[in-house]
């Protein structure tokens, strides 16, 4: 049976349902000769920990207590009577992660893996990196960091998995780096990488008001409690500039092209969500109807997508053809289509659910197993 240490940054959602994924597969995951020895789970402000990380684990009904425990939002730290683990708080915590990254990376290998969606991790991953761990992401800001806090995460690309840090479990990277080793240019990326965006543009298409659809999409929770947080752009930024490096671009955030669907007098910080929500989003409305009427009469319809090409790496609203696979796009599926050499004329396309705690998790889980050829 081998054994894979590991240790998880972030209990949010896909967190939570990493650990859960873990406990509910142990079987399959016997089947296939491989063992997860969870041995530290942590957020910001806490840790829990095998109290031998070289020989014993966190037990699987503390693993889901810990998903209990942070799902009603209490620390880790309520965990210490719980089982047998010791639990570590405020400045011990990333003193402590670091030493088990050196302790493990330095023996039997480590996966760290990071669920968390803080830049915080950055100087914690470019540490254990150096102890030789293997880096499992789910949290796209170390990877759009610096290019020099990237490029040293990235050196060791065999110890380094983040699948589904675009396009939750779809096989964007995988594909991508595929298509790049086998030596056939890529020369045109273009996609739709947000659930929430997708939605509200096929919305819109279909006649509905621009804020009446978000209004809607906030009330079935594909949101963020602030729909700015999707509204603004950022995110497809982050999912664009990770997609770009993959192809070689010595890009940061502060030179793309970010298009945001509100103006900058709306924002979180000058306009409260209530007004927001109330009197700034209708005024939205008719900029979004002309643009989609103007589409229309073009044969084309109106995405929000990422565009990375020879010249641009930009995020915003494009006219794409009604034909193509961003055009035939409903709901919140994501979509990336990918042209190359071999595939010019009819492009590579991906599609499917690009979003949701399950779907990134299930990707995450199958990062770590695709890095076991490189533990004892």
């Amino acid at each position: 049976m081998k054994k894979i240490p590991l240790l998880l940054m972030g209990c949010g959602g896909v967190g939570r349902q990493l650990l859960q994924h873990i406990v509910s597969c142990r079987s399959l995951h016997a089947k296939l000769g491989v063992r997860l020895r969870v041995v530290g789970v942590c957020d910001s402000k806490s840790l829990v920990v095998a109290p031998d990380v070289f020989t014993a684990e966190l037990e699987d009904s503390l693993l889901l207590e810990v998903c209990k425990a942070k799902s009603s939002g209490a620390s880790l730290d309520t965990l210490r009577n719980f089982g047998v683990c010791e639990t570590f708080s405020s400045t011990d915590v990333i003193r402590k992660v670091t030493d088990i990254g050196g302790l493990l990376g330095r023996s039997t290998g480590l996966a760290f893996v990071d669920c968390s969606a803080s830049s915080e991790t950055v100087g914690v991953l470019s540490r254990v990196v150096d102890f030789g761990c293997c880096v499992v992401l789910a949290n796209k800001k170390p990877l759009t960091s610096s290019m020099e806090d990237y490029d040293k995460l990235v050196a060791q690309h065999r110890r380094l998995r983040h699948e589904s840090t675009v396009g939750a479990g779809l096989p964007v990277i995988a594909s991508l780096n595929r298509i790049i080793s086998s030596g056939d240019p890529v020369y045109r990326v273009i996609g739709s990488l947000s659930g929430t965006l997708g939605y509200v543009m096929t919305e819109v298409e279909d006649g509905k008001l621009f804020s009446q659809v978000v209004n809607a999409a906030k009330s079935l929770g594909y949101t963020e409690p602030d729909p700015r947080d999707d509204l603004g752009g950022m995110d497809v930024a982050r999912k664009a500039l990770i997609l770009a490096r993959l192809l070689g671009r010595r890009l940061n955030l502060e030179s793309m092209k970010i298009e945001s669907l509100y103006p900058a007098h709306m924002g979180p910080d000058v306009m409260p969500l209530d007004e927001f929500l109330k009197n700034g989003l209708p005024l939205l409305d008719k900029g979004i109807q002309e643009r989609t009427e103007k589409a229309s009469s073009n044969g084309n319809v109106l995405r929000y997508v990422c565009l990375i090409d020879d010249s641009r790496c930009e995020v915003g609203i494009q006219e794409v053809p009604k034909n193509s696979a961003l055009g035939r796009l409903r709901g919140s599926d994501n979509v990336l289509e990918i042209y190359s050499r071999c595939y010019k004329e009819q492009p590579l396309v991906i599609q499917g659910a690009g979003a949701g705690n399950d779907t990134t998790a299930a990707g995450v889980l199958a990062d770590i197993l695709d890095i076991q050829d490189l533990f004892p």
